[in-house]
C-alpha cells in the first residue's frame, strides 16, 4: 500500500511527500487564507487527470511511430455551485499534438485507450465524474 505524508508549514499551506519523494506544497485561495504559494486541492485533480492521460497517449504514440514535435492539453472543469462540498461535475481534456503527418485515427485510439483502459485517475474519477477528451492535429513547420 502507497502511503503520502502531508505535514502543516504555516497559513493554509501544506507538504505533501507521495511515494516519488518529490515534494509539493498545496496552499488554500488568498480570501481562504493562502498566500498563493502553490496549487489548490482541487486544482491538483485537474492536473492528476491531464498528467496520467498525457503519459499514456505519449507512450501509444511512440509506439504507433507518430511523428510529433509537440503536446499539450487543455483539461477544462466545472465544480458543482451550490452548498457544500462542491464536487467536481465534469471535466473536458482536449489533446493538441504538432507533429508531421499525424494519423488522426492513431490519436484518437491513442485517447480512446486511455480513457477506456488505462488512465487509473480518469478511472478513479468516471464513475461520479462526466469526463470527455478531444483534439486538435497541428502540423509542423
Amino acid at each position: 500500500m502507497d502511503q503520502t505524508n502531508i505535514k502543516w508549514i504555516g497559513g493554509m499551506k501544506f507538504e505533501a511527500l507521495p511515494p516519488s519523494g518529490q515534494s509539493i506544497v498545496v496552499d488554500a485561495y488568498p480570501e481562504s487564507g493562502g498566500e498563493e504559494a502553490g496549487p489548490r486541492p482541487s486544482e491538483l485533480i485537474a492536473v492528476a487527470l491531464g498528467t496520467c492521460t498525457a503519459m499514456d497517449v505519449i507512450g501509444i504514440l511512440r509506439k504507433k511511430r507518430q511523428d510529433f514535435t509537440a503536446y499539450r492539453l487543455e483539461v477544462t472543469y466545472q465544480w458543482k455551485e451550490g452548498d457544500y462540498p462542491h464536487p467536481l461535475e465534469c471535466a473536458k481534456v482536449t489533446h493538441i499534438v504538432t507533429g508531421r503527418n499525424i494519423d488522426p485515427n492513431a490519436l484518437k485510439q491513442a485517447i480512446e485507450l486511455s480513457d477506456d483502459k488505462y488512465c487509473s485517475v480518469g478511472a478513479t474519477l468516471r464513475p461520479k465524474v462526466e469526463l470527455t477528451s478531444d483534439f486538435r492535429i497541428e502540423e509542423a513547420e
